[in-house]
């Protein structure tokens, strides 16, 4: 499974494409796709994903339906697992769009990280600066000199009420006040609803549009349209509404494998290298790794790995409530997506039970440097 897959084996990878049931293959595995949409050179999905079996990209097929099996168990309606561009393992409806949650964030990561490259928006520029308030209580001149940066890392220090939060939010939220702006992180709807207002400002463009056309057009998603985003206002609590975005798993596969490739698709930079690089990298600690500009990491920002952290192999993730991620393991050049519709289930896959499906992947392939299987106690 290392990134080291010789070009006869790939082409071999070509051959074997899934076009045709192949014997001890998962009964809702991959689907078969047009043989001519996946080249060795190219390794990005054309209008529809290409599928391999698990052998020839040095995956056991019982590993991978292991890895299946588990997720679904836990919870995950739809999900894929991709390597090299090609999927390796698939179940549930792909096609079916439902609530990303948080995972969204990383979406509005992406645009941002456009917006700044084209000059739009300024990371440094403050609150007070760009003449941002909120409802009474109104913000402070302290709190105005949170910057855009700050709001991306989680790390504002305004605590004001937000809407779309979660009981657990509000009940670790600071007190108002607490940290000056810069100091301390804490996951904060306010900061990432605010920046999600400040970008269209900027940009001039909704967030739902701007993804259809700087995003989803340029990657071909084949499913997401502006009409799958939707806001959720805060009433008198605060100005500033979430902006929550359906999408199918097949789609956020398509961004994950963006951001894999560093930002480039077929040869064209839809999201800058260097925007990918800086937001993916930690810069804040968490009980179980890192935090980037709203995207999740496997290695914290200082000190040794938590004790809580299960992924060894340096990873990261857009994450979304009831168990909604998209993990990108560069080394290995992976993609694993879960979906957990709670129109279908009323399980939800939280982070320790996501990092064991990864591990599983990476298990099935064989993956050096992983570790013991998450959750397991080693043996005494």
């Amino acid at each position: 499974m290392e990134n080291h897959i010789t070009g006869s084996f790939r082409c071999m990878a070509l051959a074997i494409t899934l076009a045709a049931t192949c014997s001890g293959c998962s009964t809702d595995g991959p689907r078969a796709a047009a043989p001519d949409t996946y080249s060795p050179q190219s390794p990005f999905p054309g209008t529809e994903w290409s599928v391999a079996a698990p052998a020839t990209q040095g995956f056991s097929q019982q590993g991978i339906d292991a890895a299946i099996a588990y997720a679904k168990q836990s919870g995950a309606t739809s999900g894929m697992i991709v390597h090299n561009g090609l999927v390796v393992g698939e179940w549930g409806d792909v096609a079916r769009k439902s609530n990303l949650y948080s995972a969204r964030k990383s979406l509005l990561s992406a645009l941002i990280g456009i917006a700044v490259a084209r000059g739009q928006m300024h990371l440094d520029d403050t609150l007070a600066q760009l003449g941002i308030d909120d409802n009474e209580p109104s913000l402070s001149p302290t709190e105005k000199q949170a910057t855009i940066r700050m709001m991306l890392e989680a790390r504002s220090g305004v605590y004001h009420p937000a809407v779309y939060e979660t009981a657990a939010m509000q009940a670790a939220k600071p007190p108002r006040y607490s940290h000056s702006p810069g100091t301390f992180w804490y996951y904060n709807n306010w900061d990432f609803n605010t920046v999600g207002a400040i970008y269209e400002k900027a940009t001039g463009e909704a967030i739902f549009t701007a993804l259809k056309m700087d995003i989803a057009d340029p990657i071909d998603m084949q499913d997401y349209q502006p009409s799958d985003g939707h806001y959720v206002s805060g009433g008198p609590a605060t100005r500033y509404p979430a902006y929550l975005i359906d999408m199918s798993t097949r789609d956020l596969a398509r961004f994950a494998l963006l951001y894999l490739h560093d930002g480039n698709w077929r040869g064209r930079q839809v999201v800058p290298a260097g925007w990918v690089a800086e937001s993916t990298r930690p810069y804040s600690d968490t009980s179980t790794g890192g935090y980037g500009y709203m995207w999740w990491t496997s290695a914290p920002a200082v000190g040794p790995r938590g004790a809580n952290a299960a992924l060894l192999r340096p990873a990261y993730w857009a994450d979304g409530h009831l168990g909604q991620y998209a993990v990108i393991v560069p080394s290995l050049d992976l993609v694993v997506v879960t979906r957990v519709d709670s129109q279908l289930t009323s399980k939800r896959i939280g982070q320790l039970k996501m990092e064991k499906l990864v591990w599983l992947v990476e298990s099935a392939g064989n993956a050096s440097g992983i570790g013991p299987e998450p959750g397991k106690k080693p043996p005494a």
